[in-house]
């Protein structure tokens, strides 16, 4: 519990660091306005309009709760705010504008709105100042469509420093995003300090100086938070698991067996054994580790790309299922069960990616949410099981997807313009099994309930942009993330349809201009 002065303290400081980050933003920033001038023939009203001179924050709730209580509950969260600017007499001297939220996480909403109000004019013969200034009057009710808007940054193909992913959550936050899936470990790299097991990241990063310690787990929890922001962990099990053998060898089956495109979707080849009660065990302590450190209420225990030649080819994996006359099905859900027992332990709730509900026949409680990456048609399969839904569609959402396919300079073959093209050296023609491009217009043009009846909207949670680092990383992730992942985000934002015309490419095209600028 937190007492009554302790949490007016903690709520006072998590305010005092949002307005001292809105006051930087609005103090370096030089966002003019998108016309021929770029706002000049603003100057002279501009010169001569009264100053806005405070900002005043309500936080209209009868139930107090600290930031982090908060983010506990992020997607059951009123995330909705209310800003007034008011229009002003010629002769009046000043003006206040008014945010009012129900939550301080409503509250960091409606400060990132005001922050993209402001544009800027340089200092002018007239006037030696630089200027700030808002078109008013301004009346904004807003509030999200959906609870979980979210971008994905895979670290375990590429590792990023600390400081990028810090970088990342502000550009994040800019966009009212509120989840960071952090895809942390895969077949590549084990890059995650676990405390029960410090050897998987001792043996399975890619070097010593590119581990995430739990220190710096926490740091980006933190600083996630005070963004408004939940961090999703993702330890993918028991797929993408063949970093483990660097230290665990005994648990990994059909480790770089070759050709490794038979026994796995990416190199090298090597997923978790099943019907090994000591890999579960293992497996369990794992993401237990793994839970304490997020801040989300979900965690991914992933569960794509399960290869079933890799275990029928397993000596170790065929005796289990030999002398339980059972088939992978059933040892995969007994897997997956158990990791799920300890998630829902830890007071996480489990995520997984598609296959484990539409291709496997497991038996995951409708508890289980659900990201469906592989077709967006999927969705309406997975609705008609009864899980929730998060929309991370490769067809929308994929932004690692390849430049758009144009005619080679000879004979008729269609490459990748941008040099994006598969890194799996197994495609001479260079191209990407999620060809095309996804350009901003098209995950713009996505209807978050298209093909679902009005009982299953309610089971749509929301969605997300994807990056897959394979061709990623810190020096890139920027140009390659954004202003797509905005893209996404006025999605879930929004909702509506563009069909219907609830939402256009038009509309919205200013705005994303504006944001690229800021």
């Amino acid at each position: 519990m937190v007492a009554q002065g302790d949490l007016a303290k903690d709520v006072q400081r998590k305010l005092d660091k949002a307005i001292a980050r809105c006051i930087r933003h609005l103090q370096d920033d030089q966002l003019r306005r998108l016309t021929l001038d770029r706002g000049e023939s603003d100057r002279a009203q501009v010169e001569n309009a009264p100053s806005l001179s405070r900002l005043l924050l309500s936080l209209n709730s009868t139930a107090a709760s600290t930031l982090a209580d908060e983010i506990d509950s992020l997607y059951e969260l009123d995330e909705s705010y209310s800003l007034f600017v008011p229009a002003t007499e010629p002769s009046a001297r000043t003006a206040t504008a008014l945010l009012t939220a129900q939550t301080l996480v409503g509250l960091l909403r409606g400060l990132e709105t005001f922050t993209q109000l402001v544009y800027y004019l340089p200092a002018g013969d007239s006037f030696p100042a630089a200027l700030r200034y808002v078109a008013v009057p301004l009346r904004i009710k807003d509030q999200p469509a959906f609870p979980y808007r979210g971008f994905m940054v895979d670290t375990a193909r590429n590792w990023y420093p600390v400081d990028d992913i810090l970088r990342t959550l502000d550009t994040m936050a800019s966009v009212k995003l509120n989840t960071l899936h952090w895809h942390i470990t895969d077949q590549q790299s084990f890059p995650l300090q676990i405390p029960t097991f410090p050897d998987l990241a001792t043996f399975g990063a890619y070097s010593a100086d590119q581990i995430y310690s739990t220190v710096d787990v926490a740091k980006v929890v933190e600083y996630a938070r005070d963004l408004g922001i939940a961090v999703m962990l993702e330890v993918d099990m028991p797929g993408h698991t063949a970093s483990i053998a660097a230290a665990y060898p005994e648990h990994i089956a059909c480790l770089k067996a070759r050709p490794w495109w038979r026994y796995a979707a990416e190199p090298p080849a090597g997923q978790l054994r099943l019907g090994r009660p000591d890999t579960l065990a293992f497996s369990k302590r794992v993401l237990q580790d793994a839970a304490r450190l997020a801040s989300s209420a979900f965690f991914s225990s992933g569960g794509d790309e399960v290869n079933e030649r890799c275990y029928v080819e397993d000596p170790e994996t065929t005796a289990a299922l030999d002398a339980r006359n059972a088939t992978v099905d059933e040892l995969l859900g007994e897997f997956v069960q158990g990791l799920h027992e300890t998630l829902i332990e830890s007071k996480k709730t489990p995520v997984v990616w598609e296959e484990l509900v539409l291709k496997h026949d497991l038996g995951l409680t409708n508890e289980t949410v659900v990201m469906v990456w592989m077709d967006s048609a999927n969705v309406r399969a997975v609705a008609a099981r009864g899980h929730r839904i998060i929309h991370a569609a490769s067809d929308y959402f994929y932004l690692d997807c390849p430049s758009p396919l144009l005619p080679a300079p000879f004979g008729t073959d269609l490459v990748s313009a941008g040099g994006a093209g598969a890194w799996l050296g197994r495609y001479p023609n260079g191209t990407s099994w999620c060809d095309p491009f996804k350009t901003w217009s098209k995950i713009y043009s996505f209807d978050p309930l298209f093909n679902l009846t009005s009982d299953q909207h309610e089971l749509v949670l929301g969605g997300e942009a994807l990056l897959w680092s394979e061709q990623a990383g810190p020096e890139n992730i920027e140009s390659i993330a954004w202003p797509r992942a905005a893209a996404a985000a006025e999605v879930f934002w929004t909702g509506g349809s563009v069909e219907e015309g609830q939402r256009t490419v038009g509309e919205a095209l200013p705005r994303l201009h504006d944001w690229r600028e800021a």
